[in-house]
């Protein structure tokens, strides 16, 4: 569900960027000049390179991750999954009637709330589980570790603390609520089946009014 929110990412894969930077490194040590300098320039170089990767995996407005690090992150803890036959969850949430809020209210408002809402589901997980803004007003949940009977529990608690929330913007009181779909079937062929499987929970969720947790059937 892209939208006029849906900040761009920046391009450059991670795998690129290593290769830059080792390759850098590499001619900088070829210089002839004195080792201390060299040193110091490769310090600066690395930091600058770590700010660059950290922009390739980020989402700008949010600050969570994208959806191109979800799409690796989530390929990696699926393998893992079936391979060591370790629980694994997916929840997919989206923002109730978030048009509705860009055409009343604008964008800025948009933006707003798409970073409230990222803020309180960082503040909602564990620091195993992995946080994505997948696009527009969809956001991505690996919860590892986490069995089909466990996974609703800090779902639902989510739901209720955005429901219960009060979000003001230039005067306005409003109340947002979120729908959320997940999964926690490992059986599929590849990671594509159960993030499928979790979009149709959420599917599920809104056609049943909306503001509700469902699981995968």
């Amino acid at each position: 569900m892209e939208n006029k929110n849906n900040v761009s990412d920046f391009e450059i894969p991670s795998a690129v960027l290593d290769e830059i930077q080792n390759n850098i490194q590499c001619i900088i040590e070829s210089f002839d000049i004195p080792d201390a300098n060299k040193i110091e320039v490769i310090k600066k170089i690395n930091f600058m390179y770590t700010q660059t990767k950290n922009m390739s995996i980020t989402d700008a407005l949010t600050r969570l991750y994208n959806r191109r690090h979800f799409e690796l992150e989530f390929n990696k803890e699926y393998k893992r999954s079936k391979r060591y036959g370790c629980d694994l969850s997916l929840a997919i949430i989206d923002i109730d009637y978030f048009k509705k809020i860009n055409d009343e209210y604008g964008h800025l408002c948009g933006d707003y709330i798409l970073k409230e809402i990222a803020f309180i589901i960082k503040d909602n997980f564990r620091q195993t589980d992995t946080l994505f803004r997948y696009g527009g007003e969809e956001f991505a949940v690996i919860l590892t570790e986490t069995s089909a009977q466990n996974a609703p529990v800090p779902l639902e608690r989510l739901r209720k603390r955005i429901e219960k929330n009060v979000f003001k913007f230039d005067g306005q009181s409003l109340n947002i609520t979120v729908s959320i779909g997940v999964s926690s079937k490992t059986d599929f062929e590849n990671p594509d089946g159960m993030f499928a499987d979790a979009d149709k929970a959420l599917y599920e969720a809104k056609n049943d009014g909306r503001n509700r947790v469902r699981s995968a059937r």
